[in-house]
Formats: structure tokens, sequence, C-alpha cells
């Protein structure tokens, strides 16, 4: 069998989690085996746009669906695929339109995958036309897909998950990247809280909590900073840095002024350091309303970063005993408490032990955890080669049994 062409499908290809996943796996993938390409719903510029170019990969841009041009989105994909013959597989992480586009690629006579990275779609209109559009994925998908079993069940039910089509593919990562480094924590420290820790104030003596996400709904910010409020009541030396950008940035600039925390909480947008961010950190915060897997939490085990999480984010995320958990309802004062007695004494990483122990936990990661992106892009090429030779054999099948 020849060069497979594989297809993502996606809404853009900016730093969250799904696409991070899939950048993860192009980069290790073997690219004289696997081609990716990308069809995105947007004509922007994106974060990933640069490094898939410049690995060979193509990007198309679809028209976004909204339901008075339904019909005219689907005709494009079938367009796109009536030019587009060269792909063996198609792989769709953009949910929503799956059973639209997916359909299309079927009847193309593609390969099929429909790719479950989250539990739920949110709330209002929008997410009640998404969960009718994406019911018909368990179905229609040749494979199914999820970064979890909970992801799974959520979007595809649990009976098609006991199926043999339905495989979890975990959020590789690249451990490496991780590996916790005391010279690139005093760095990045150095550069972010200069300026806020005052010529004669130790900066290893700040403790620094630490998100990583989104600034939309799903992420519970809100929440974040009302629990950073209680956290600076009872310990001023601390800083909350939020790495991402999103739809509610300036409502939380102004919710951080209103709590008076302004100066402890610091907007860092959207930053291609991420382990080196989660090196100079001292704790992760994540109260997230809803997740699959989140690529963060794995990252920030890797880095060795204590993490205070949401009970409403699976337990399979829990690779060390560095995750702890709280429920939504517990009071922002219980879950400063909780973010506080995580730190422990003395400044982060800031003896031989302390280091040892964050280099421990990447150690746990680099092993058969799943979450080691390397090993993960080996096993997804096979299964793509796989499927690409039964389905070919499939149609050789159909056509011998037709013409005998």
């Amino acid at each position: 069998m020849g060069k497979l062409h594989v297809l993502h499908v996606l809404g853009r290809l900016d730093r969250g989690g799904a696409e991070t996943m899939v950048m993860n796996l192009y980069r290790y993938i073997d690219r004289g085996r696997v081609s990716f390409d990308f069809v995105i719903h947007t004509q922007d510029i994106c974060d990933y746009t640069e490094e898939v170019l410049r690995m060979g990969g193509h990007i198309y841009s679809m028209e976004p669906f909204c339901a008075s041009t339904a019909l005219r989105y689907r005709r494009q994909w079938r367009r796109f695929f009536k030019k587009h013959r060269e792909y063996d597989i198609v792989h769709g992480h953009m949910r929503s339109t799956a059973s639209l586009y997916l359909k299309e690629a079927k009847r193309a006579g593609m390969v099929t995958i429909a790719h479950s990275h989250n539990t739920s779609s949110g709330s209002g209109l929008s997410a009640l036309v998404k969960t009718i559009l994406q019911y018909p994925l368990r179905y229609q998908a040749d494979y199914l897909f999820a970064c979890s079993k909970p992801a799974g069940i959520w979007l595809f039910g649990k009976a098609a998950c006991q199926k043999p089509r339905f495989y979890i593919l975990k959020n590789g990562i690249e451990p490496e990247a991780f590996r916790f480094e005391r010279q690139i924590r005093q760095r990045v420290r150095r550069e972010l809280l200069a300026e806020e820790s005052g010529a004669g104030q130790r900066q290893d003596a700040l403790r620094v909590f630490l998100h990583v996400g989104r600034l939309e709904e799903q992420k519970n910010h809100r929440f974040l900073l009302h629990v950073m409020k209680e956290i600076v009541k009872r310990e001023p030396d601390t800083r909350l840095w939020l790495c991402g950008v999103g739809r509610l940035e300036e409502e939380l600039r102004s919710l951080a002024k209103e709590l008076e925390i302004a100066s402890q909480v610091r907007f860092l947008g959207m930053r291609a350091d991420v382990p080196a961010l989660m090196q100079a950190a001292d704790a992760v915060i994540f109260p997230s309303l809803f997740e699959g897997i989140p690529l963060t939490l794995i990252e920030a085990q890797a880095a060795g970063l204590p993490v205070l999480m949401a009970d409403t984010i699976t337990e399979e995320v829990a690779l060390t005993d560095l995750v702890r958990a709280l429920p939504l309802s517990a009071t922002p004062e219980e879950w400063a408490q909780e973010a506080l007695a995580m730190l422990g004494e003395g400044p982060g990483a800031g003896n031989g032990a302390e280091i040892e122990a964050r280099r421990g936990a990447y150690a746990k990661l680099v092993g058969d955890s799943g979450y080691d992106v390397a090993k993960n892009a080996g096993a997804l090429t096979e299964f793509y080669a796989r499927a690409a030779f039964l389905q070919k054999m499939g149609r050789h099948e159909r056509r011998f049994g037709r013409s005998r």
C-alpha cells in the first residue's frame, strides 16, 4: 500500500485541546507513510497555520455551518470530495457538523472517523442544535474515537462504545518538553515576575498558580478568580497566570479589578512556551464545567505540578498522586484552602529534593501511561493503514461477489 492521505476536519487551527493533540501527532507521525491535510471553518491565519504549511500539509477553508445554509454547507463538501479523491481517511474532530461531512466522505468511498474530545456541548440553543446534529454519528462513522471513555459515551452512547469499532486515543504529549529544569524556571520567573515582585523581594518566594485554556464559559474562569481572591486573603505573595485568549477576556479583567486582585492576576494571552510556563509555576487550578481529557493536566503532571481540578473532570486524567479533585459546589474558600495546602512549605522547587520530585513525575509519564505522543503516533499510523486496507479489501470483495 502506498502513502496514506488523511484529512483532519477542525473548526480552526489554534492552540486548543483537539488542535494541539492533532499537531502533536503530526510532528511525530511517519510522514513517509502518512500525510496530514486539514479542513478548517475559517479564512483566518491560525496559530498552527505556518507550521502545517512548513511540514508540507495543505489547509482548505470551508464556509461555516448555520441552519439557514445547511444545504449549501453540505453541497460544498460534496464538491470538495468530488475534486479531492486522494484522501483515504477523513478524521473528523469537529463533531457538530460531522454527520454532514462524514456522510459525504463515505459517499466518496473514504474511511470515516468521528472523534470525541469533550463531554458536553454547553448550554443554550446552539448546544441543542449541536446535540441533534451529532446524534447520527454513532451510526454513520466507520470508527468512533474518543480521548476518554466518558467522552465516548457522551457522544456515541454506551452501546456504541462497547463495539469493536470504538477506540480510545489518549491525548499524547511530548514528555521531554516538560521535564523540570530549574534554569528554565528561573528564566521565566525573571521575565514575568520582575515588574510585579519589587526590587527587594525574592522572585522564588512568590507562589504562582497557572491556568492554561481558552477564556470561555467552559473553563469557569469567573469561579477561578473568586478562588484567587480567597487565596490572596490568606497568602498575598501569590500570583495567578492565565494563559489563553477568548471572548471573556475583558469581562474577566474587569472582574479581577472588582475583586481587587488585578495586581495578582496576569493575563498572558496566547503563548507558545507552555512547557516553560509550567516549569515556572507552582500549581495548576482547573475548575472546568466539563472536559474530555484536558491535555493541560497531563502536561502539568509531566512538569511535576500539583493539580486542583473540578470533579466534573474524569479521574482518568489522574496519572499521578499530584491530582486532587473538588466539587464545584464547594465554596471558593474551600478551593483556596485546598490550593494552598497543595503547595506545602517553602518555595516551590527550591531545593534538590523538590527538583527531583518534579522530575520523577515526568518519568511516570514516559512509560506505559499511554500519553507519550511518539508511541501514539506509531499506533495511529498502524491503525490508519489497517483501516484503509480493510476498506479496499471490502470494496474488492463486493465487486468480486457481484461479478461472480
